[in-house]
This record gives structure tokens, C-alpha cells and sequence, in this order.
């Protein structure tokens, strides 16, 4: 820790602790590396079968492990070192990865069938679901012990503009990397920086695991957390909130349909269009950085969200590319201020001893908007086509925001407060 105490007006006070920033650099390293796979394996997934659902499947691989053990993952982020999970998962994450370099070689070298590259793309993907399901409820659950609560929200703004930037650099390099080096070149790359964010986690000391106070078996243990998200409202609707609007607003998996086959612009326009969004919500997170928005959180959360349904349905109806970045850019800057005050909610009023598993809950509500929410895109525009689909969604976020508004009037009123520590 730093001497003194810096500020929660300071824009970089969470940023002058040593951990903290060996915390967001592993992050964002790690981030863009499972990004830049991310994006390459939907790309060769579209290109060799050119089927939607091919790219739906992607989000259902990763989301089956994460939902089925990330509460499990979250009992054993609050009952081992969080640390040491963390190192694990980024291990066997990084060999996964090479294995499937190694596959695509001999793919390339026709010694492997399309057929099987593509299990084996599906087979990665469930891996690292599996690894997720521990590393993120750790990760999630670790950063409260690196800054005072007085820091979170700045913290929270941090970590956000981390993984936005990520969301940024991820994609960009992935277009490039793919046209320069082609897809075995881009899966060795991603193992390097899997590495490198390994170094910058073991950077982070260990921290001391709290004390349970009442020994119970795993399941009411698991269940513990749960009860915990569900009976504090504020939380409880926040992450639904998200996990709704996103499950049926979010477009990113039929991304490379709209670069291939609308926008006509490529892989390296696909590497644009993942990127937009991320920009937006980096500019709207630094010009945020001095001012909290956690004063009125749900209003904030509200109207948050409704401005990215706003900008999704801009994006599902626009022909012309610099529309449809604009679109996809504004609908970045209002999904940051919703992740920031969700997650700043989440960090002042979960106890330390359950961080883990309430960040376990979150995180599945967060998969299913995400990996349920690419699977439902692309059976959604098999079966509607690409534009109506991605239509629907931004029409029924837009009504499940006023749906929820009308269940959830009285959290105008509260204000979050930091639980004991």
C-alpha cells in the first residue's frame, strides 16, 4: 500500500496503490488476449461454415461450464486464496490455447478435418468456460482487498476502463494479426500474452481468506450468496436489469455476419465494429473519472440502459458503416456508466467474506446476458434474418427497461451503503 490516503476525488487515487495497478495491467493483458481468440475463432467459425448459428453455439460452449460451476467457483474464491485460482485458471487456459495452435496447424497442413477443427474450437471454448467459472468470481472478489471501500468506485472506473480498453485493442489486433500471420500465428500471440498477465497476477500478494462465521456444508454455503443477491433488492434488479437488456440487445456475435454480409467490410472492418463500443465506453469513463454516479444509482442505471437499447436499434436498421460504428459506439458509453454503477454497488455492499460467491451469482447473470445472449442472437437471425433479429432485441430492451421501472419505483430512493468490512 502507499503512504497516505488519496483521495476519492483524485481520478488515479486506486491507481497509486502498487497492486491495484499490477491488478489492471494482468487484467487488461489477459483480456485482450482471450478477446483477440475470441474474435478470430467466430471469424474462421463464420468463414468455413457460414451458418449464424455456428457463432450462437460459441456463446452456448462458454456459457454451459461458467453457469453450471461459478457458484461452486465463488464458495471456493471465499474459502481459498484467490491468488493461487487465479494463477491455476490463467495456466491451463494458456496450454488450451496452444493445444488449439496446434490444431490449426495441422489443419492448415491437412492432417485435420474441417469437422474436427471446429470441434475443437467448440471443445476450447467449454475449457475456458470452465476455468472462468473459477477465475472470475476470484478476480471479481480480489479487488476489494486491494484498495480502501473509500476507493471503490474509483476502483470500479479503473477496472472498467480496463476491460473497455481490452475491448478496444482485443479486437483491433485480432483483424490485424489475422490478415498478417493468419490463425495459428494469432493463437501463439495470444499464448504470449496469456503469459505475460500471468506475471503481472503472481505481482499481487497473497491476502488473507476471512473467517466464515458459521461452518456450513458447500451447498448452503453456495446458497448463502445466492439468498444474500436476491433479498438486497438494489443488487438483486441491478444484475437483471443487465442480464435482460443485454441477453436480447447485445449484437457482438452476429458481428461478423454484419461485417461479411451487410457492411461488406471484412475482417478488419469486424475488428472495428467489436471495437466501437469499447471506445465509447472508454471516453465516457474518463470523462466520468472526477465525478461518481452512484448519487442517484438507479435513476442513473435506468436511464442507462435505455440509451443503449436506443443506440442498439440504430446499429440493427443502418446500412453504412460509419452509422453502425457511431451506433455501436454511443451503445458502449451508456452500457460503461450501468457496468460502473453495478459493480460499485456490488463492492460497497457485499461483506468481505462473501465477495466471492456474490460475485459468483453476478457473474452468471453477466453470462447469461453474454454467452445465452450470443446463442439467442444467432438463433434469432437464422430464424428472423440478421436485421429483424438484431431489431427485436433493442425493441424488447427498450420494453423491459420500462417493465422493470414499473416493478422497481421505490430504489429511486436508495442510496448504497458500505457493508462491514
Amino acid at each position: 500500500m502507499t503512504t497516505g490516503s488519496p483521495r476519492a476525488s483524485d481520478a488515479y487515487a486506486a491507481l497509486r496503490y502498487p497492486e491495484f495497478r499490477a491488478y489492471i495491467a494482468a487484467s487488461t493483458i489477459h483480456n485482450i488476449a482471450l478477446l483477440v481468440q475470441e474474435v478470430v475463432i467466430a471469424y474462421e467459425l463464420y468463414r468455413i461454415t457460414r451458418d449464424p448459428l455456428a457463432l450462437g453455439l460459441t456463446g452456448l460452449a462458454a456459457a454451459i461450464p461458467f453457469i453450471s460451476l461459478s457458484l461452486f467457483g465463488g464458495h471456493v474464491a471465499d474459502r481459498l486464496s484467490k491468488r493461487t485460482i487465479i494463477l491455476w485458471t490463467v495456466v491451463l487456459v494458456t496450454f488450451a490455447t496452444a493445444g488449439l495452435c496446434v490444431c490449426v496447424n495441422a489443419a492448415e497442413a491437412h492432417r485435420l478435418s474441417s469437422d474436427a477443427l471446429i470441434a475443437m474450437f467448440y471443445l476450447v471454448i467449454f475449457f475456458i468456460g470452465v476455468c472462468r467459472a473459477f477465475r472470475a468470481p476470484a478476480v471479481s472478489a480480489l479487488r476489494a482487498f486491494l484498495v480502501p471501500p473509500s476507493l471503490y468506485e474509483n476502483a470500479t472506473k479503473w477496472s472498467t476502463s480496463s476491460w473497455q480498453v481490452a475491448s478496444v485493442v482485443g479486437p483491433s489486433l485480432s483483424g490485424f494479426s489475422y490478415l498478417v500471420v493468419g490463425l495459428s500465428g494469432t493463437l501463439l500471440f495470444v499464448v504470449v500474452l496469456l503469459a505475460i498477465s500471468w506475471y503481472f497476477f503472481s505481482r499481487i500478494g497473497d491476502k488473507p481468506v476471512p473467517p466464515e462465521p458459521n461452518e456450513s456444508s458447500i451447498i448452503s454455503s453456495v446458497m448463502e450468496g445466492v439468498r444474500f443477491a436476491h433479498r438486497t433488492k438494489i443488487i438483486f434488479y441491478s444484475i437483471s436489469l443487465d442480464m435482460l437488456s443485454v441477453l436480447f440487445g447485445g449484437v457482438v456475435a452476429i458481428l461478423p455476419i454484419y461485417a461479411e454480409d451487410i457492411l461488406h467490410v471484412g475482417a478488419g472492418g469486424l475488428g472495428i465494429l467489436r471495437a466501437a463500443s469499447s471506445a465509447g465506453a472508454i471516453v465516457t469513463v474518463i470523462a466520468l473519472a472526477r465525478f461518481s454516479v452512484i448519487k442517484h444509482p438507479w435513476r442513473n442505471l435506468l436511464i442507462a440502459t435505455s440509451g443503449f437499447g436506443v443506440w442498439i436499434l440504430v446499429f440493427a436498421v443502418s446500412p453504412w458503416m460509419m452509422l453502425s460504428v457511431l451506433a455501436l459506439f454511443m451503445s458502449g458509453a451508456f452500457d460503461s456508466i450501468s457496468v460502473v454503477i453495478r459493480q460499485t454497488i456490488l463492492q460497497l455492499m457485499t461483506p468481505d467474506n462473501m465477495r466471492g460467491r456474490v460475485m459468483a451469482v453476478s457473474g452468471i447473470f453477466i453470462s447469461s446476458s453474454n454467452e445465452l445472449g450470443a446463442f439467442e442472437s444467432g438463433f434469432a437471425a437464422r430464424l428472423m434474418g440478421t436485421v429483424p433479429s438484431a431489431v427485436f432485441g433493442a425493441v424488447t430492451t427498450l420494453a423491459i427497461v420500462a417493465w422493470v421501472f414499473s416493478k422497481s419505483k421505490e430504489l429511486l430512493k436508495v442510496q448504497p451503503t458500505t457493508a462491514s468490512h
